[in-house]
């Protein structure tokens, strides 16, 4: 699914972005697509998708277009890939991640990265539904859509762009003044898919194999069509006026759309209790289709995760990390006027409000209001990690840092190298004059992340540590590698090579850094050459 800003988003940035290709300014508006069959994936080979996908999360990242929450990343990926276990191509690389942008979007872009956006998570009524919405773009995804628009354009668009593109869009908002703004002001809910235009075929293609994906992951199959439904609804309800949503419009969800959704999903409901065991995922299925899947650490227990479900009296993981995501999204100190204001009403009093109360408290600076608005939940379900973890923050936030050092040393030893945990519990440990003592255990609690994490925050907070833990070479390391992966690339560059000037570095350092340097290298000099302009390009300012 993809939809259309309201406003209009800078030209260039909409051609090259948008499209992953390209055009240009004066870019056709319709890429017709190949028939199935095409040698479209002669065109960009799997490490190049991957490659253009990494460059533009980072600089959406550089942007501050991302939610980059642990606990979020979390749910949104073992979400994703619960239900990449049930595709097509289970062992293809994909990665999920959050876009702040209040529009109901989502997209799917090159090397298996799809993006949902917070405005979309928060109008999703159940876990089923905002599974749909992703099952529908790992269609696209596994169907090869992408790549065929790719070769339909292939004259038009070297594969180094495509490499390069989320640095390119940088560029494109850096003649404007402030990038981020102008950005973020136009909104980026077209990202992949405006100027792809998938067509018909394509959608339904996405619908069927994903309602299919749906099935097979155990979630609801119908919730895609009525997803469909109720954006339908809108879009008569709001006819020519102010906030349809623009998908709507370019790609309609049509009634025969709509229908054969439905038809699709009934046919796979009889199927299932005709064969009640034949459509879900045992671990022994699980290993022979995904094996390994280095991102997930326990696949199986993934399959024991309710679908469904509703923000009622049961304790909901989607349902909390729907208002977590509203919070982190949004204007904290507004939206705890909004819980408040809204908790008396009858049908509004439920866990995952007051969870998302407590979190706009928190953010907002009143954690003492936020232990009290906890306490009660914390009684009726002791056990649950997302509270016990909001309440660590909240105690933290209180001031008492005693106490909450405690709770997040007790989460941690109840679920080890867990980021979600480990980031807020080295950020408490460095927190104001901390010891050597307790620099040191905050590194080496997020040592293990830096592995796989692709969040600059976890490397940010690591090379704070190591800094307080007197370990400057490992900090620089860290910065830099932070740099890089927040959108900046000459800036880690540089750092890199100050670095490798420092007397006191021994072999392994030294080899690392010296690695890097030459990874880096061809990149920036890539940058230089085409005059790409970004915010720590040390020449954009003699163009």
């Amino acid at each position: 699914m993809a939809m259309a800003p309201r406003r209009p988003i800078p030209r260039l940035l909409t051609a090259l972005i948008a499209a992953g290709l390209c055009l240009g300014a004066g870019a056709q508006d319709n890429v017709r697509l190949p028939d199935l069959g095409s040698s479209a994936n002669a065109l960009i080979s799997d490490q190049e998708a991957q490659d253009y996908g990494g460059a533009m999360l980072r600089q959406m990242r550089a942007l501050d277009m991302v939610v980059d929450d642990p606990l979020l990343d979390d749910y949104i990926n073992h979400l994703g890939y619960r239900l990449v276990a049930a595709c097509d191509k289970p062992k293809d690389h994909f990665a999920f991640f959050i876009v702040k942008d209040p529009e109901i979007n989502a997209f799917a872009a090159p090397g298996g990265y799809i993006a949902v956006n917070s405005g979309l998570i928060q109008i999703t009524r159940s876990e089923s539904e905002l599974a749909g919405v992703i099952a529908h773009e790992i269609g696209h995804i596994t169907q090869n859509h992408l790549q065929r628009a790719f070769e339909a354009s292939k004259k038009d668009a070297p594969l180094m762009a495509l490499v390069l593109l989320g640095a390119i869009a940088a560029g494109a908002g850096a003649h404007a003044g402030d990038a981020a703004g102008a950005i973020l002001m136009g909104g980026q809910g077209a990202l992949l898919q405006k100027q792809i235009n998938f067509t018909r075929k394509d959608e339904t293609e996405a619908d069927r194999v994903g309602i299919q994906t749906l099935a097979k992951a155990d979630f609801d199959p119908n919730a895609m069509a009525g997803f469909f439904e109720r954006m339908s609804d809108t879009m008569r309800a709001g006819s020519g006026g102010e906030g349809v949503p623009e998908l709507l419009q370019d790609h309609p969800v049509t009634t025969t759309r709509i229908s054969d959704a439905k038809a699709r999903a009934g046919a796979l409901i009889a199927m299932q209790k005709q064969h009640p065991s034949g459509n879900t995922l045992d671990p022994q299925q699980w290993a022979r289709n995904t094996a390994p899947i280095a991102y997930v650490r326990d696949p199986t227990a993934l399959l024991s995760v309710a679908s469904g479900g509703s923000a009622g009296a049961v304790l909901d993981t989607y349902a909390l990390m729907r208002e977590r995501v509203r919070v982190l999204a949004g204007d904290a100190p507004q939206l705890a006027t909004y819980y408040a204001a809204n908790l008396p009403r009858p049908g509004f009093d439920t866990p995952a409000n007051r969870y998302g109360y407590a979190l706009a408290l928190i953010r907002s600076g009143r954690g003492d209001k936020a232990v009290d608005v906890l306490t009660p939940m914390l009684a009726s379900h002791p056990d649950n990690l997302v509270l016990r973890l909001a309440m660590a923050d909240a105690t933290l936030q209180k001031g008492d840092r005693a106490d909450a050092l405690t709770r997040y040393a007790g989460l941690n030893s109840e679920s080890p190298r867990n980021p979600s945990i480990t980031l807020p519990y080295a950020k408490a440990l460095i927190q104001g004059t901390s010891s050597s003592a307790q620099a040191e255990l905050a590194a080496n609690l997020l040592r293990p992340a830096l592995d796989t994490s692709e969040d600059p925050d976890i490397f940010r907070t690591y090379a704070r540590a190591s800094e307080k833990a007197g370990h400057q070479a490992r900090a620089g390391e860290a910065y830099a590698n932070a740099s890089y992966l927040a959108g900046r690339p000459f800036d880690a560059l540089e750092q890199l090579k100050r670095l490798l000037k420092r007397d006191d570095l021994d072999y392994y350092a030294r080899a690392r850094i010296q690695a890097r340097i030459a990874e880096l290298t061809p990149l920036v000099l890539e940058l230089r050459k085409r005059k790409v302009q970004t915010e720590d390009n040390p020449d954009r300012g003699a163009q």
